[in-house]
């Protein structure tokens, strides 16, 4: 099932504005549950972690930046 572009634009607002504030929470709780681990390991979790999220997300946000693809509208 493929979202319309309105659909996205709102959807990428709501993971942005809630999901990935609960995310950097839980990442942060996921590293902290760890045993004691050397500064550089630790780095390299969080930013597996912050790059994580993006993948499986990835279709919500392609072309968010672009114009309403929809439009029927020909601006010269």
């Amino acid at each position: 099932m493929a979202l319309s572009y309105k659909s996205r634009r709102r959807w990428s607002l709501v993971i942005l504005v809630v999901g990935l504030p609960l995310y950097a929470v839980l990442a942060v709780n996921i590293v902290a549950l760890l045993p004691i681990l050397p500064k550089v390991l630790e780095f390299f979790m969080y930013v597996i972690l912050g790059i994580a999220w993006v993948f499986p997300l990835k279709f919500v946000f392609q072309g968010i930046g672009q114009s309403n693809p929809d439009d029927d509208q020909d601006e010269h």
